[in-house]
């Protein structure tokens, strides 16, 4: 790889680092806008070289990202707006030009998605509400925001452990006034009769209409089913993707490392096999004692927490339906809108 290549994939995730620190850009919009940036410092003289110029540096922002679902769909969304658009520009400069200024223009636009979404919401969130919700997501927040404007809501939101942002949409709701307790990852079927329905955001909305959201959200939506309560999903139409998982390892996030078994110390090896955390073991390395147990505040190690998904895949027949800045879908109909969409 020459220095040239090196300094350009540097610049490219480096302009998509700086767009993720507005809290209004998700990572889709971040990467359509990082990839304007690279046309505008683009050498490229024919499309062909522009689109190819695009991919690899799609390619780039994808390998750097521990979580590159949503980004890709960003990226695949505007090569393709690229490679179709329609131009009767004098000049490959001017058409250059053109599409930085429609991307930006998109871009601009995209970000009030969130309110078409959340006023399609509002006519099934009816007085009273309970509502169950996962983790934090800006679209189900516009959404929660603009009901409690108009109607008494009340929300369960879960911990969404390892990285806690329950905890972020717990603080904002109650700082508005909307009555929100925290439920444990593991309380969901406890809390489930109490609510009316669940509203979760997403990270893409794949091609059978399902849903790929953080971790957890699978689970929360088979124990919907379980108890008859509805299942929506709040997804802008920029995270919807051609992607068709038929489970949980045929997504791009999985890799060997996840879920896998450590390798035990054999039996009569003379090592000594009894687990203990580090952090609990005495200063002289001797096992803790029960006390010690008890009263220390057991965490999951990096490690440990590097073992387990960001992400997981809901299918599609445990959606109830799918609310977007293009309608209120339902997985089917999301299949129909990808194929129109990248169509042309």
């Amino acid at each position: 790889m020459s220095q040239t290549t090196q300094d350009s994939n540097e610049a490219i995730y480096r302009a998509f680092e700086r767009l993720l620190e507005d809290e209004q850009l998700s990572p889709p919009l971040a990467a359509i806008l990082a990839l304007t940036e690279l046309i505008v410092g683009s050498n490229a003289g024919t499309m062909f070289e522009l689109v190819e110029a695009l991919k690899a540096a799609a390619e780039v922002l994808k390998k750097r990202s521990s979580n590159p679902i949503s980004l890709n769909a960003g990226c695949e969304l505007f090569i393709a707006f690229v490679t179709l658009f329609p131009h009767e520009s004098d000049s490959f400069a001017e058409l250059k030009t053109e599409l930085v200024q429609q991307g930006r223009r998109y871009a601009a636009e995209a970000i009030s998605f969130r309110d078409k979404i959340a006023e399609s919401t509002l006519g099934f969130i009816k007085d009273d509400s309970v509502i169950l919700t996962h983790s934090y997501s800006r679209v189900v927040m516009k959404a929660l925001l603009h009901a409690h404007k108009t109607k008494r809501i009340s929300v369960y939101v879960t911990e969404a452990r390892p990285r806690g942002l329950g905890l972020k949409t717990y603080e904002a709701l109650t700082a508005v006034g909307i009555p929100c307790t925290v439920v444990l990852d593991s309380a969901v079927a406890y809390v489930m009769d109490r609510v009316d329905f669940v509203l979760v955001g997403s990270e893409a909305v794949v091609e059978s209409g399902g849903l790929v959201n953080a971790v957890g959200s699978n689970q929360i939506a088979i124990i919907a089913k379980a108890a008859n309560k509805p299942f929506y999903a709040l997804a802008e139409s920029y995270k919807f993707h051609r992607l068709f998982p038929l489970s949980q390892y045929d997504l791009p996030t999985h890799n060997p490392d996840i879920l896998s078994l450590p390798s035990l110390p054999q039996r009569g090896s003379g090592t000594d096999s009894t687990p203990s955390s580090p952090a609990l073991r005495a200063t002289d390395g001797s096992p803790p004692s029960k006390t010690a147990v008890s009263s220390a505040r057991l965490t999951m190690t990096a490690e440990q927490i590097a073992r387990n998904p960001g992400v997981d895949y809901t299918r599609p027949d445990l959606i109830s339906l799918v609310f977007s800045d293009v309608g209120v879908l339902t997985p089917e109909g999301v299949s129909q809108y990808l194929v129109g969409m990248f169509a042309g």
